[in-house]
């Protein structure tokens, strides 16, 4: 038989001792990389480090950054891990021009405030000036403009606040496909009905209406335009009943003479 070839537990001890070692020091340097973690992120917390020094807006246009992050009650300097998104998104949301609000601290050191502000649905015109109007009925009067941009209509004569916030409302329900049809809604009360409105619409025509139902109404005016002429323009009335009369050459000319007036004031 071959002769075996033994180990003794003395030549294995350094070894083993060596292995120990090994796995000692791991286990050391483990625990002193934990250490200086634990220690690192208090510093961090406890420093300037962690201070908010970028806060960034987006989505607004008719409320200035300032405004958002006053409102917020977030400003440079606050440690970001005291902020609450939640609280912050409530307050921003205070502001009647602002729908919706998210706030958002972004490690190290970031804060994100994305708005959404109301739609507005028209310009209120007073004194030659335009003044946006949202679709809750606010008039933005801090927002005065010498010009309107012609993305909503202008509303003229509106001297009733009541019926200009109905109006806003009815707006507010339109398609945008119609409501960029539309260019200026005149508010011509009567005695036996104080909502009827006046139209003037891009496409030439004018439509007699009423402020009630307004949306509902409306919605049908795509269908009826549709079916006429495009050489023969003249008012669509919608309400109680809706059709189409065609302007005589008086009134064609007065229709004309408006338009080229509300250009000459634009």
């Amino acid at each position: 038989m071959g002769k075996k070839n033994v180990v003794s537990i003395e030549d294995r001890i350094p070894t083993l001792k060596q292995e120990r070692k090994k796995k000692a020091n791991r286990r050391l340097i483990f625990y002193l990389s934990i250490f200086f973690l634990l220690i690192s992120i208090i510093v961090y917390l406890q420093s300037p480090l962690s201070d908010v020094r970028t806060i960034a807006v987006s989505g607004n246009s008719f409320v200035s950054d300032e405004k958002v992050i006053e409102q917020s009650g977030i400003a440079k300097g606050k440690n970001i891990w005291t902020i609450n998104e939640a609280e912050a998104s409530r307050a921003i949301k205070g502001n009647p021009v602002i729908h919706k609000a998210d706030v958002n601290a972004r490690l190290p050191w970031k804060v994100d405030i994305t708005v959404t502000e109301f739609n507005h649905v028209g310009y209120a015109v007073q004194n030659e000036s335009y003044y946006p109007i949202l679709g809750t009925g606010q008039i933005l009067k801090d927002k005065e403009q010498q010009t309107a941009s012609g993305d909503a209509p202008l509303l003229i004569d509106f001297s009733d606040e009541d019926y200009l916030t109905e109006m806003t409302h009815e707006l507010k329900r339109l398609p945008e496909s119609i409501l960029k049809l539309i260019s200026e809604i005149h508010w011509q009360p009567t005695d036996d009905n104080e909502r009827k409105i006046k139209l003037y619409m891009n496409d030439g025509y004018i439509v007699d209406g009423t402020i009630r139902n307004f949306a509902d109404n409306m919605s049908v005016y795509p269908s009826i335009v549709s079916q006429l002429d495009t050489e023969s323009k003249g008012i669509i009335h919608i309400g109680a009943g809706t059709y189409f009369e065609k302007f005589t050459t008086s009134e064609e000319e007065n229709s004309e003479e408006e338009e080229s007036g509300n250009e000459n004031e634009e």
